[in-house]
């Protein structure tokens, strides 16, 4: 069955690559045009699923749950400070996820945290530095080392006090 969401994914960049076009919102299916949330949009490579891009979006900024996909395919593919633009001679190489993140609560310990099924956000004590890992990530099997690498991502050192926050994440690939 297709998949909806990486198929808009892959529509986008595929489109924006080759005749500088995006998808309509008007023209994509309602769970795309009527809801609204949160995603990130993660590029592998099929072979060795190296990762090419990932951006994403904690709280939802665009109207509809498409045109948050499309703005962080864009991203993603192409502004991704870690890595080169996609090139066209990828395109066939390449594979792609998306994640939908449900509600973000905030957890008063780490006791509340489980790698597998949340992400995780930690957020600095003066609210301007954060990192966020999704969940269920290979590698990651402990919240001492998702917290670690959220951390490191927010530039938040290991002794710095932070607030915790948890969500979940439907992944489709």
């Amino acid at each position: 069955m297709a998949n909806i969401y990486t198929d808009l994914v892959k529509q986008t960049v595929e489109g924006y690559l080759t005749e500088e076009k995006l998808p309509t919102i008007s023209n994509l299916p309602s769970p795309l045009a009527i809801r609204s949330s949160g995603c990130f949009v993660s590029i592998h490579t099929k072979d060795k699923d190296l990762l090419r891009g990932c951006i994403g979006t904690i709280m939802p900024t665009h109207k509809s749950l498409g045109g948050e996909i499309i703005a962080n395919a864009i991203e993603a593919a192409f502004h991704d400070p870690r890595f080169k633009p996609i090139e066209k001679k990828e395109l066939d190489k390449l594979k792609y996820s998306v994640d939908v993140l449900g509600k973000i609560e905030a957890v008063k310990s780490e006791n509340e945290l489980d790698p597998e099924k949340y992400g995780v956000i930690v957020r600095s004590n003066d609210l301007i530095r954060s990192g966020l890992l999704l969940p269920n990530l290979e590698g990651i099997k402990d919240t001492e080392t998702q917290i670690q690498i959220a951390r490191e991502k927010g530039g938040i050192a290991t002794d710095e006090e932070v607030l915790l926050y948890r969500f979940t994440a439907d992944r489709y690939e």
